[in-house]
């Protein structure tokens, strides 16, 4: 054999597989291999069997750069406000985690001002993923209808009825329900609502709408019920970011106030150690003033948080977010309306009020 032939032989048996010989080994056809690929809604589990065992045969590697002229690129997006907040990390791990076992990557796209989501989304969108998924609370639902149009959405924490996209979220009303019904039973009656300052962070308009269908319209909504049912005045203390510095700032003046809170109800986690972290520089502790969260974030569990928070599956969303957007870019169009169920984790840092 000649150095020409040699060199021919050694160019045959390192060509990469395409898809084609994906399809020739497995017996299908190559729109078969596409969708197993895609991981594509109502692929029988005998054909993925085939083709994936012909793709790990031949080694078989998609280009990313075929994939976009055909109108994929295998990756999705994620918008998430707060980065720092861990309830959108365990998210983030958990569509991470799933994503693992298919070809498609994930971009994360963070904002820091939730005014700006609709910004965020049209940037994943010109850079041309598959699908989204979205925690963006005051983004409207025209926009997002529109939005759904062009890209497979999945929106996580919005209660919305929406025909065009898909929403995945906790029951917030049942697990604000459990933590009221807690402090109540304990013998708290002065319980105030730590929640965001809402003009502050939505420049000047309401951050979140009294009748809206996200989570923290809900969650202040049934504490407003509860306290009226039991004929008692609501506190709502405002923060001017969601983070826990800005929650402490706003629970020091109300410990120092005359007829302070026995109980805090914090919209979400982050509000809930920032609140505890007050606590405890004022040196009080839950007899004085018990503190409850949502979202049960992993530091709440923490013996020295040990914090009593709803916990509403954060990683089970992100699992069920990424199985959404897959069935829609594999073909599934009408809508689905997921409700996690909720549990309230009963730690120390509630306590029956001292003068009980």
């Amino acid at each position: 054999m000649d150095d020409r032939s040699s060199h021919g032989a050694v160019l045959t048996r390192r060509r990469a597989a395409t898809i084609q010989d994906v399809a020739d080994a497995a017996g299908v056809s190559r729109a078969a291999v596409s969708k197993v690929i895609r991981n594509a809604y109502g692929v029988s589990e005998q054909m993925r069997t085939r083709v994936e065992a012909a793709i790990e045969r031949l080694d078989y590697h998609p280009r990313v750069a075929a994939r976009v002229m055909r109108g994929s690129s295998f990756t999705l997006g994620l918008e998430i406000p707060q980065i720092g907040n861990d309830f959108h990390s365990t998210i983030a791990a958990a569509a991470t985690d799933v994503l693992a076992a298919t070809p498609y990557q994930l971009v994360i796209a963070p904002i820091r001002d939730p005014q700006q989501g609709d910004r965020a989304l049209q940037s994943l969108v010109d850079r041309q993923v598959d699908g989204i998924i979205a925690v963006a609370p005051l983004v409207s639902g025209d926009w997002l209808d529109d939005l759904a149009g062009r890209v497979p959405v999945v929106m996580v924490g919005r209660h919305d009825e929406s025909t065009e996209y898909d929403t995945v979220a906790g029951d917030d009303e049942a697990g604000a329900e459990q933590v009221m019904e807690h402090l109540v039973e304990l013998g708290h009656r002065r319980i105030a609502f730590l929640d965001v300052d809402r003009s502050r962070r939505a420049g000047g308009k309401p951050f979140i709408s009294p009748t809206g269908r996200d989570p923290h319209s809900i969650r202040r909504r049934v504490y407003y019920e509860h306290m009226g049912a039991l004929g008692l005045p609501p506190l709502v203390v405002e923060a001017h970011g969601h983070m826990e510095e800005d929650a402490a700032a706003a629970v020091v003046p109300l410990l120092a106030a005359p007829s302070r809170p026995t109980a805090i109800f914090a919209g979400h986690d982050m509000l809930a150690v920032g609140a505890l972290r007050a606590v405890a520089g004022a040196g009080l502790d839950a007899r004085d003033v018990s503190v409850a969260g949502f979202d049960d974030i992993p530091i709440a569990s923490h013996p020295l948080i040990s914090l009593t928070s709803v916990d509403q599956q954060g990683y089970a969303i992100g699992r069920e977010a990424v199985r959404l957007l897959l069935e829609r870019i594999g073909g599934r169009t009408d809508a689905v309306r997921m409700v996690m169920p909720v549990t309230l984790r009963v730690r120390g840092s509630t306590a029956p009020p001292r003068d009980s």
